[in-house]
């Protein structure tokens, strides 16, 4: 795989934990890729398969989905949902032939900006062994 490979990761972020422990991250001026262009949604439930098959459709290298802890959601449930969606869903890309690791999710706490970094690192560095999406076709 070319060194020169940089993934393009879609981060779909629940409003109130998520999306504050990016935010601390960001404050607090900690280190992590900047791959990641995030979608805040007000809750990880939100987050429709469809919307992340179509942007694995469209060309995104991998998906993240962070939410909130279990018996932490502001909506009560909408995080239990997502695990079972997403665990489907990853069946569901392998019928299909795409890896399921270019899909993660993840709890992340408004305190916990040092995991949040780590998490984008972590996904950021998968996602370069894995390669480019082979959903894209080169058009140019």
């Amino acid at each position: 795989m070319s060194e020169e490979f940089e993934p393009n990761i879609l981060g779909f972020l629940c409003n109130w934990c998520s999306y504050a422990g990016a935010d601390l991250a960001g404050t607090s001026r900690m280190k992590y890729p900047s791959n990641l262009k995030s979608i805040r949604v007000m809750c990880s439930g939100r987050v429709d398969p469809a919307f992340v098959l179509e942007a694995l459709r469209k060309g995104v290298d991998g998906v993240l989905i962070a939410g909130c802890h279990p018996g932490d959601c502001h909506y009560q449930s909408g995080n239990y949902k997502t695990n079972r969606r997403i665990k489907l869903l990853k069946k569901l890309l392998e019928e299909l032939g795409i890896d399921p690791r270019r899909v993660r999710f993840e709890y992340v706490s408004a305190s916990e900006g040092q995991k949040f970094a780590t998490i984008v690192t972590e996904f950021v560095a998968e996602i370069r062994k894995l390669g480019p999406n082979p959903l894209v076709v080169n058009e140019k």
